[in-house]
């Protein structure tokens, strides 16, 4: 397992990012969680298999549709065995 934490900067707020990254995540059989930013970003911890890590980071460079991601930065976060993924409050 893996764990990594991103920030996707870019007009990714009010256009159905978050939830549609829990879709995308339950999907892939993923953990974390994901939120707005108050400076305009989308922050997520996603914690998977390498694969299914792959397949979340990928659909998270697109975005949903209505979205336009400039970067998505990812490093890597302690493994916390986390279950389910949970769209969380503005931070």
């Amino acid at each position: 397992m893996k764990r990594v934490h991103v920030t996707v900067r870019g007009d990714v707020q009010g256009v159905g990012y978050r939830y549609t990254l829990r879709m995308i995540a339950h999907e892939a059989g993923v953990a974390g969680w994901v939120r707005n930013r108050r400076d305009g970003s989308v922050e997520a911890e996603v914690e998977g298999a390498p694969a299914q890590l792959d397949e979340v980071l990928a659909w998270m460079a697109e975005g949903p549709p209505g979205s336009r991601v400039e970067n998505a930065t990812v490093t890597d976060a302690a493994t916390t065995g986390e279950r389910g993924f949970e769209v969380r409050p503005t931070a």
